[in-house]
C-alpha cells in the first residue's frame, strides 16, 4: 500500500504542519511506503496557463504536471492537508487540481457520461478551519465543503472518500486543546488508513 499526502499550507510553524507531522510519524511507525508533496515547499506553480491548457488538450502533458500525477498514479491513498480559508481550499491546492486533475487523467468524457479514471484510489482528506464547527453548521459550510471537494473533485474522479475530518476553531484554542485533537487524529488514522 502507498501513500501519497499532499500539504498545502504557507507555515510551517501552523497547526496544519503538525498535523501533517502527525500523520508523516504514524505512518513511518508502521513503515508505510509514503510520499509528502508540500506544495508551498516544492514550490509548485498553481497557475494553469494558456500553454498547459492546450498542451493537456494536445496529449502533451507539461513536465511538472507529469511529475505530480506519477505520484498520483503510484499511490493508493491520498491523503489532503490544507486550511479552510473563505470557506475553499487555499488558492495553491486549487490550482494544483486545477493542473495536475485534467482531463484524461483524473476523469474522462464520453458521449454519454463523465468517467472518473482514478477508479480503486483512496483518499482522506483533514482540514481546518478557523470558524467554529457550531458557526459552520449553521452556515451549512460543512455540507456545502463535502459536496464542493469530497464529491466534485475527488469522487467525481472516480476515488473512494475515506472520510473528511475538520478541526474547527484552530486558531482559538487552547494548546490542550490542540493536543487533544492530534491525539483524535491519531486514532483516526490507525482506525482508518493503516
Amino acid at each position: 500500500m502507498k501513500y501519497l499526502v499532499v500539504y498545502a499550507h504557507p507555515d510551517t510553524r501552523s497547526f496544519n504542519h503538525a498535523i501533517l507531522e502527525t500523520i508523516s510519524e504514524e505512518l513511518r511507525k508502521k513503515n508505510k511506503d509514503f510520499k509528502v508533496r508540500d506544495l508551498y515547499q516544492i514550490g509548485f506553480n498553481p497557475v494553469l496557463s494558456t500553454k498547459d491548457l492546450s498542451a493537456i488538450q494536445d496529449g502533451a502533458v507539461p513536465k511538472e504536471i507529469k511529475k505530480e500525477q506519477n505520484y498520483i498514479s503510484k499511490a493508493d491513498i491520498l491523503i489532503f492537508i490544507f486550511p479552510i480559508w473563505w470557506s475553499a481550499m487555499p488558492a495553491m491546492l486549487k490550482g494544483y487540481i486545477d493542473r495536475v486533475f485534467s482531463l484524461g487523467f483524473a476523469y474522462a468524457i464520453t458521449e454519454d457520461a463523465v468517467i472518473g479514471l482514478l477508479k480503486g484510489k483512496k483518499v482522506f482528506v483533514v482540514t481546518t478551519t478557523g470558524a467554529s464547527k457550531e458557526d459552520y453548521e449553521k452556515m451549512g459550510a460543512f455540507k456545502m465543503m463535502n459536496m464542493s471537494i469530497d464529491m466534485a473533485i475527488f469522487q467525481f474522479s472516480g476515488m473512494k472518500v475515506m472520510g473528511h475530518k475538520y478541526f474547527s476553531s484552530v486558531p482559538y484554542v487552547s494548546q490542550q486543546d490542540r493536543k487533544r485533537m492530534l491525539k483524535e487524529l491519531r486514532l483516526l488514522i490507525r482506525e482508518k488508513l493503516l
